[in-house]
């Protein structure tokens, strides 16, 4: 973690005993203090250390404070300057503020009163705002934008920036429709809200709907609404999905769970932009964009006979999977980070750290959840933790199966038997791509995701 900035303050008091309590005030805060008793201890400090606040007695010894006042906005236009007085008039401050000075405290005064100077200052401000902006580095999108989904989409590593730029790329398509893929737990909806509010259709509706959540006797009402009276309760007329998402977007998460005698009447609705409610004949026109999700092997349900080819045709314009955490290590540690962050303040715990030994364990746990799992075990540690430190024990975290297996196990590891298959199949076609993805009772596309992700050349010389 990168360290805070602090702010450097110098105090100028002709009272080494003000200026050493001042100065272990300030030291027990985030501030960075320097005290001088005279007016050229005051500018040797200058020019040695980047001073962001002077707090300056008007007397001196021999100087006039208006006087460093004048000198210090000249050379150091951008420092803020409060100046202290035991014996200011009014005089004195008009022109200690006609001069550039921020603030005016007359002695004596209480610490806090002069930390709350401090605060109102442009350049404690400027570092809040250096500060809020180290605290998002991680996060790939803008303020603007977590704000209307209500997530962060947090990472460094090159397949989730992918993933982002493919997100970026589909919201200037607004008609477009999108296919999203992944584990669970990998943040499909949140890839899904990011096309939504980042294209031309961000200030309509962004409808979300679970496939397998809705019933399937109540499916096509909910989807293109009904009239009044058409089944026992329907007391008033009801606007389907379609309607509802009218200039907007429908995201259909587990599309692939979706009942087969829906998936025709899905189609037509998305093909032609109509639908006809329950139990009435008119056409309705609306205009909505499509992006769906799933964690199955859609194309292995095609095989299987229990989604419509032509379906996916439609839905799979454009195509974004979601790599699995295990499969980008490099996001684990910023999104813990991220997490306990938020889960500090939540709990009201502050001062909580995390020590080396969590990254490490983490970066060997497989994840099964997938993010979600990361964000639940976050929470879970800091609720156990007993210490203002997040140790291994915190998190729990289950033996990996690798981990427990002897070496007689290995040929059952799912990986090393995925890469083996692959390769048989590919020396049986001769390298031939398609031949080979219909060996492995897989898409073309799926194959060369697969190729990419191990690493496999077409190559006869890889075999």
């Amino acid at each position: 973690m990168e360290k805070k900035e602090k702010i450097k303050i110098l105090i100028l008091d002709d009272e080494k005993q003000f200026t050493e309590e001042l100065s272990g005030f300030f030291s027990d805060s985030d501030f960075e203090p320097f005290e001088a008793n005279t007016a050229s201890e005051g500018r040797k400090l200058l020019i040695e250390h980047e001073i962001d606040l002077l707090i300056l007695d008007v007397r001196l010894p021999g100087v006039n404070g208006l006087d460093i006042l004048k000198e210090v906005k000249v050379q150091y236009p951008n420092m803020e300057v409060i100046i202290i007085s035991a014996h200011g008039d009014m005089d004195t401050v008009i022109k200690a503020m006609r001069l550039g000075a921020f603030d005016y405290l007359r002695k004596p005064f209480r610490f806090i009163d002069i930390q709350i100077a401090i605060e109102r200052t442009q350049k404690f401000l400027q570092i809040q705002r250096k500060l809020k902006l180290m605290e998002e580095k991680n996060s790939l999108i803008s303020k603007n934008l977590q704000e209307r989904i209500d997530r962060q989409l947090i990472g460094v590593s090159a397949q989730i920036l992918d993933v982002l730029d493919q997100a970026e790329s589909a919201s200037k398509y607004p008609d477009a429709n999108v296919l999203i893929t992944g584990e669970s737990g990998t943040g499909k909806e949140n890839i899904a809200r990011i096309i939504h509010y980042s294209s031309n259709r961000k200030d309509h509706t962004f409808c979300a709907v679970n496939s397998s959540a809705i019933t399937e006797t109540l499916l096509e009402s909910e989807f293109f609404g009904h009239k009044k009276g058409s089944f026992t309760g329907a007391i008033a007329d009801k606007m389907g999905y379609f309607e509802v998402c009218h200039k907007g977007t429908l995201f259909l998460d587990e599309i692939a769970d979706m009942p087969f005698n829906l998936q025709a009447k899905l189609l037509r609705a998305i093909e032609e932009k109509v639908v006809t409610r329950v139990g009435d004949t008119n056409e309705i026109r609306t205009d909505f964009r499509v992006v769906c999700a799933t964690n199955f092997d859609i194309d292995r349900c095609v095989l299987k006979k229990k989604f419509r080819l032509d379906l996916l045709h439609r839905l799979n314009t454009l195509h974004i999977h979601i790599p699995a955490l295990r499969e980008r290590t490099e996001d684990i540690k910023p999104l813990v980070i991220h997490f306990v962050n938020i889960f500090k303040q939540k709990f009201g715990r502050p001062n909580m750290t995390i020590s080396n030994e969590v990254f490490e364990a983490l970066l060997k746990y497989d994840f099964p959840g997938n993010v979600r799992e990361l964000i639940n075990m976050t929470e879970r540690a800091i609720i156990l933790c007993k210490s203002n430190t997040l140790g291994i024990a915190d998190f729990r975290i289950k033996t990996s199966k690798s981990e427990i297996e002897s070496p007689q196990d290995v040929q059952f590891n799912l990986r090393a038997q995925e890469i083996k298959q692959i390769r048989k199949a590919l020396q049986s076609s001769k390298y031939n791509q398609q031949n080979s993805a219909d060996l492995l009772g897989i898409t073309r596309d799926a194959l060369t995701r697969k190729l990419k992700k191990y690493g496999i050349s077409i190559s006869k010389n890889e075999a």
